[in-house]
């Protein structure tokens, strides 16, 4: 039984804490949140207290027992939350991956690594590299050939067409579609429903069908 402790609140963390707890062999802890007071429990039907602030995290990592997960999603700031997280120094071991039964993964032909979150139906194809704390959330899919860079994350049916490369912190709404052969640039934005076609500059937010660049952040 591992000890799992999740980084964040409701919704992805509670995501988590729900394929956590399907696997059947995490003991999750609680939450360090940076925002509820301690005691707090999250979650309207199984509820999970808030054990503390990230100032704790360095007590929690001398337990080698405990595993972490980070359940950030940026939005507009990701370049600020990606600092953040790096300036926790938790082992890339001390990861917990999180991968829901039902995602699709050709075995032997992806690379993954840790503290990814795989929702329910996501889907990735062979020749994908995933790197660590990236954040598949359900029927999102990923096209062959194709690179999430650390902490990116892809919406509920999403879609990343194949060979492209998608950059750290990149946050893709909910059911956009990136074309094949499309580099998305670091901690940028891709709105809902966008249909990219086109290289996307990092620190920027991109809208609509074709995308075109709202704004930079």
């Amino acid at each position: 039984m591992n000890n799992l402790i999740i980084l964040g609140g409701s919704g992805i963390g509670m995501i988590a804490c729900s394929i956590a707890n399907d696997f059947g062999n995490y003991n999750i802890i609680g939450f360090l949140n940076d925002v509820l007071p301690v005691g707090t429990e999250i979650g309207k039907y199984n509820k999970i207290p808030v054990i503390g602030t990230t100032n704790d995290l360095k007590k929690y990592l001398t337990d080698e027992s405990i595993l972490f997960f980070i359940a950030y999603v940026g939005m507009q700031n990701e370049g600020e939350v990606f600092k953040k997280v790096e300036s926790f120094n938790i082992p890339s071991y001390r990861y917990a991956t999180l991968i829901h039964p039902s995602a699709i993964i050709p075995k032997g032909f992806c690379k993954i690594g840790n503290g990814v979150m795989m929702a329910p139906l996501s889907q990735l194809s062979p020749d994908t590299t995933i790197e660590d704390n990236c954040i598949l959330l359900p029927n999102s899919f990923v096209g062959h050939d194709s690179t999430l860079r650390r902490f990116a994350h892809v919406a509920s049916n999403a879609v990343v067409g194949a060979n492209v490369e998608v950059g750290r912190g990149v946050h893709i709404g909910t059911n956009a579609t990136i074309r094949e052969k499309v580099k998305i640039g670091d901690f940028s934005l891709i709105g809902s429903g966008s249909v990219v076609l086109n290289d996307v500059e990092p620190n920027t937010i991109v809208v609509g069908n074709p995308a075109k660049l709202l704004r930079e952040k």
